[in-house]
């Protein structure tokens, strides 16, 4: 089951609960093929791919020699030297994205009342890198550490009390884990913080594991694939997919009630309107159960849904596993499917944060963005890929989208996004 990991600091106000659906009012990005949303999105649509040879460890002797990694990004800028030895790479760019976002909403978490403020966020990898640097200093002459299961423990909270102590969020926090499902989970507790009572919540994932020990890690648990040309390794849906390329990065928003962000004249990008989550048995994939449960928590027709975000294995058997969910509940090739994970890789907790994402700038820009790499998907998909160019809004505008994952281990979720003025 999902875990749930910080304790909230103090309990909302019962008296302040609410039931209309939470607004997305900030986006913050840290992706592979750009950081920073505008210059992220920009890259989407031209279709520029962030995968490349890994550089920031020495991955020749690897089977694996891919990822997407995040260019541009100087820790310094975003840690004080004083955090730097506290901290590693995942915390930073989840400071850097936080930040974006909290800019982007126009919000002064101090101006609230004191523990109206939160953060809810996903992780998958916990302290890889940071206890990658304790062994490191344990074998070390003379060195000073802590155990490995202690620098996991302590990270989970790290990376959202970080946000947290940074931005003076004294609210609700957690952190989730459901690997590639943890984005969406993520925003899903945090709309229940926003049902009871909390007014603004830093939300979504961000991941980090690009270091000989996640490495290794991702690795062990399979599913990636070993080509080397960066534009034909991950192949979502395609004929001759043949695994995943692993990346780091990811989103995080602002989510605040609705009537609090219409008191203060805040813009919002879109509404968080359901959510579904399921674990798989026996063997079956409860993918589209998920799917079914968001739209009905929704209160959406499979009509009316525009576009959908796919999990986008790239592996053939979980291709066909969501194809054919896709296909019972919208009927085949009935409606736009895309992967613009396809340029990034996936990035664990943060990929699917980093799809809702996309999905607010699709309703926002009425463009569709593509799958790279696949050029068309498995005949036996029955699958309406976006591939190629963005697809521009063809009749009705485009309202309503609905974003997919699936994590290791049996984890579905599910989150219907609609526009503002839906």
């Amino acid at each position: 089951m999902t875990t749930v990991l910080a304790a909230p600091t103090a309990a909302p106000s019962p008296g302040a609960s609410r039931t209309a659906a939470p607004v997305v009012t900030g986006i913050g990005v840290a992706a592979p093929n750009g950081l920073g949303t505008e210059a992220w999105w920009s890259a989407v649509l031209r279709g520029r791919s962030g995968i490349r040879p890994v550089s920031r460890f020495d991955a020749s002797g690897y089977p694996v020699k891919l990822a997407g990694e995040v260019p541009g990004f100087v820790d310094a800028e975003h840690v004080s030297s004083r955090l730097m030895p506290q901290t590693d790479r995942v915390t930073r760019l989840s400071l850097a994205a936080a930040k974006e976002a909290l800019d982007d909403a126009g919000a002064d978490p101090a101006q609230l009342p004191e523990h109206a403020a939160g953060v809810v966020t996903a992780n998958s990898f916990g302290g890889f890198e940071f206890g990658q640097q304790e062994l490191q200093a344990l074998w070390s002459k003379g060195g000073q550490h802590v155990s490995a299961y202690q620098s996991f423990a302590w990270f989970y909270a790290v990376n959202s009390g970080q946000i947290s102590i940074k931005h003076g969020l004294r609210g609700a926090s957690g952190v989730l884990v459901s690997e590639q499902a943890g984005g969406l989970d993520a925003m899903a507790h945090a709309r229940r913080q926003i049902r009871k009572g909390a007014e603004l919540v830093v939300t979504g994932g961000i991941d980090s594991a690009l270091c000989p020990w996640g490495w290794a890690a991702y690795l062990a648990g399979g599913g990636l694939t070993d080509g080397e040309d960066p534009a034909r390794a991950y192949l979502p849906f395609a004929e001759d997919a043949s695994g995943h390329v692993a990346g780091e990065g990811g989103a995080l928003l602002v989510l605040e009630g609705a009537e609090e962000a219409r008191r203060r004249g805040a813009r919002v990008h879109g509404v968080l309107a359901g959510h579904a989550a399921t674990f798989d048995a026996d063997g079956a994939s409860r993918l589209g159960a998920a799917a079914e449960l968001a739209l009905a928590d929704a209160g959406v027709h499979p009509d009316e849904i525009d576009v959908v975000f796919a999990d986008a294995a790239g592996e053939r058997g979980a291709d066909r596993a969501e194809a054919e969910a896709l296909a019972a509940l919208f009927g085949p090739y009935g409606v736009p499917v895309t992967a613009p994970k396809s340029m990034t890789g996936r990035l664990a907790a943060g990929g699917a944060a980093l799809d809702v994402a996309a999905a607010l700038l699709t309703l926002r820009d009425q463009l569709i963005p593509p799958t790279t790499g696949t050029e068309l998907p498995a005949e036996e998909y029955r699958l309406d890929l976006v591939t190629g160019a963005p697809a521009p809004a063809t009749g009705l505008p485009l309202r309503t989208a609905l974003v997919l994952a699936r994590g290791r281990g049996g984890f579905n979720s599910a989150v219907v996004i609609r526009a503002a003025d839906a």
